[in-house]
């Protein structure tokens, strides 16, 4: 199997499948594919795998694509700017991710729900108690926000994040939650009161623009209830771009 990731901000993923090969996908991920490729729309192991699926903020329903006969290919396009990141998983090997990072993977790679083993990261880690889990063996290809920063956290290493920047991460990776010190920092510091504290060993992959952040920025330029905007020559359009960032998050 050969892919190809293409663009910077709004990067395309397209896979050239074998005779034979299969990738699938959560609903509304395919962008286009050639004349041969055979979709099958499915719920992905059974009706409690397709209910956990959405508890995950992922689609009830998959979709299979297979080459039917000589080469053919599917493409694939997040909903949001970002970035794209392919990962060989060998059996066994799962990564915990947030929700709706998952855009497809091989047949062999399961999408299965994850929880918070904290009470505190799940009410105030910005990702809830439910998180996104895969495992191989096979190719993942993971969807982050903005640009992806990878960082390799030793043994007992801690990485104060804001949670929203938190993408994906290795099962040896700590997730939990510390209040920001300091009582100006709280009230004027503008992050809240709680970071996210990654505890190594492993891997965490971080996103530089969570879709909260952008949504919450757009929304600074429409209209108020006295009908002024705040700059922007199109609101209606501008309304209808938030509609669809909010209309994605749980």
């Amino acid at each position: 199997m050969k892919y190809a990731i293409s663009g910077t901000v709004m990067q395309t993923l397209e896979i050239g499948l074998e005779p034979g090969e299969t990738v699938y996908s959560q609903t509304a991920a395919m962008a286009w594919m050639t004349d041969g490729v055979r979709m099958h729309t499915n719920t992905g192991g059974g009706l409690f795998a397709g209910l956990k699926r959405s508890l995950t903020g992922g689609s009830f329903f998959v979709t299979e694509f297979t080459s039917e006969g000589g080469r053919a290919s599917v493409a694939f396009a997040p909903r949001f700017p970002g970035s794209i990141i392919a990962y060989p998983l060998a059996p066994g090997q799962s990564l915990i991710c947030r929700k709706e990072t998952f855009l497809c993977a091989e047949r062999g790679v399961s999408l299965e729900l994850a929880w918070q083993q904290r009470i505190g990261a799940g009410f105030f880690g910005g990702a809830g108690f439910i998180l996104q889990r895969v495992t191989g063996p096979g190719l993942v290809f993971l969807d982050l926000s903005g640009e992806v920063v990878n960082k390799d956290l030793a043994v007992g290493e801690r990485l104060y994040v804001h949670a929203g920047h938190v993408g994906v991460h290795d099962p040896s990776v700590s997730f939990d939650i510390q209040m920001v010190p300091g009582f100006r920092n709280i009230l004027f510091g503008g992050e809240g009161l709680f970071l996210a504290c990654l505890t190594g060993p492993g891997r965490v992959h971080l996103q530089s623009m969570p879709i909260l952040n952008l949504a919450e920025e757009i929304a600074r330029y429409l209209p108020t209830e006295g009908g002024r905007s705040g700059g922007l020559a199109a609101p209606l359009v501008m309304g209808g771009i938030l509609g669809s960032l909010l209309g994605g998050q749980d």
